[in-house]
């Protein structure tokens, strides 16, 4: 693939605008996922499952739009009015409160009325003649109009009720013209609306309806900075104790040097090819291992102890120089087993893919500036395998992998068919992902 050409047409990202969009990508997340758990956004569900019923929505058209006369409140409290305000309940009331109107009454009640035997007596007596004036009068008449009347009844049942405090808040609501704005619902509106124009909510809504392709960015598995060499030990970690592990070949000019040739400096992993000496034991195509010396010294480093993982999200941002084959990816320890290339240059140029025998599935990156990083990545589920340089995609291969858990190498080595010289593998950071549906 000529990744020349996506450089020039901005398919494949710079990798520093790469790793600022996984940045980007990861506090975008970090923020929503705090967000998913705040009270304020709690709160804003809350109001905005209560606004979006059809109940508030009643309820607040009722308050809007419900006129004082049509509620029963407003129809009760007129009609208590008007009674308390009939000329006839006014001077029947009057009359209650009238000290010589009241002795009247008790005087047509008592004995003294009734031992009244003549018209004489009436007229010589002052007081029988205005208790009498009174007797004749309309105000009496109306007093006792009202007295057992229908509507006197009606308005004590009125009066009862209207007096009462649940009726007072009823009324109070239906009588107040700007009842909505002074209503419940109305602050809980508002405070919906306050909570929708907030950031956090506007982001929270926004970040939703992204469709982020890396998911697995959130779920971290393993993370090394390079910092120091606690996540590497040398070899190839193979999973049989009796295998001389980090062994050379004879067929290569270097010897493996059990670490020696690796240095975690400037916050990268260096693995150094270096021009000197060496006696070692190495795998011989004919004879098996023997010793051998060689020209070169190198290293194979892993994290078996540190950190497997089977499937996930797997990054490492990585470059070489100098001469000899570089590799940077996956493998289970078993020396038959498929490993994983994230990077390889093999002398010539960067390669990735599956390396498995015969069954080997390569893609070939030229016009890769080799002495600039870029970050490798892999995406590993159960249906597929996708390759990565940036945000380029690369390569998409079935999984056929055995289902086991594997491990990072890192390794340089010098074929013996080609030139020998010195050179680097860099390293400056790794990391690992877990899938999301794991």
């Amino acid at each position: 693939m000529n990744l020349f050409t996506a450089r020039l047409t901005g398919k494949m990202l710079s990798t520093d605008a790469f790793e600022k969009l996984v940045y980007d990508m990861q506090e975008r997340e970090k923020r929503y996922r705090l967000i998913e758990k705040s009270p304020e956004l709690a709160e804003y569900l809350e109001l905005k499952k209560l606004v979006e019923s059809a109940e508030f929505k009643e309820t607040k058209a009722e308050l809007i739009n419900r006129k004082y006369k049509d509620t029963q409140e407003g129809r009760k409290m007129m009609e208590y009015e008007k009674l308390s305000n009939s000329s006839n309940i006014r001077r029947y009331r009057r009359a209650l409160k009238d000290e010589e109107f009241q002795e009247f009454l008790l005087f047509r009640e008592s004995e003294d009325f009734a031992k009244i035997k003549s018209i004489k007596e009436v007229l010589t007596d002052a007081k029988i003649r205005r208790y009498n004036k009174l007797y004749r009068s309309s105000y009496y008449k109306n007093y006792l109009k009202v007295l057992n009347s229908p509507d006197l009844k009606h308005l004590e049942e009125l009066e009862e009720e209207v007096h009462k405090d649940d009726f007072q808040k009823r009324h109070a609501l239906w009588a107040d013209s700007k009842r909505w704005k002074h209503s419940e619902q109305f602050r809980k509106l508002q405070r919906y609306e306050e909570l929708a124009k907030s950031d956090d909510i506007k982001f929270y809504y926004t970040r939703r309806e992204e469709k982020i392709d890396w998911a697995e960015l959130f779920r971290p598995a393993f993370d090394d900075d390079m910092s120091s060499s606690k996540n590497w030990k040398a070899g190839f970690g193979y999973t049989n104790p009796a295998a001389k592990d980090g062994h050379s070949r004879t067929s290569e000019h270097q010897a493996y040097n059990g670490g020696k040739n690796t240095f975690f400096v400037d916050g990268r992993m260096d693995i150094e090819t270096r021009q000197e000496s060496k006696k070692a034991v190495a795998w011989d195509e004919k004879r098996g291992f023997t010793e051998h010396v060689f020209e070169y010294t190198s290293d194979v480093m892993n994290t078996k102890e540190a950190f497997t993982q089977e499937s996930g999200l797997f990054m490492a941002k990585v470059r070489s120089q100098g001469a000899g084959h570089h590799f940077f990816g996956l493998t289970t320890g078993r020396p038959n087993n498929p490993m994983i290339a994230l990077y390889h240059f093999n002398g010539n140029h960067h390669q990735m893919g599956l390396v498995n025998g015969a069954k080997t599935q390569m893609v070939d990156l030229t016009f890769m500036p080799r002495t600039k990083y870029h970050v490798y990545s892999f995406r590993w589920n159960k249906n597929e395998i996708i390759w990565y340089v940036n945000n380029l995609e690369i390569l998409r291969l079935p999984n056929r992998l055995p289902k086991e858990a594997m491990f990072f190498l890192a390794q340089s080595w010098l074929p013996n068919n080609e030139k020998g010289g010195e050179g680097k593998l860099k390293v400056q950071w790794a990391r690992v992902y877990r899938t999301v549906d794991s």
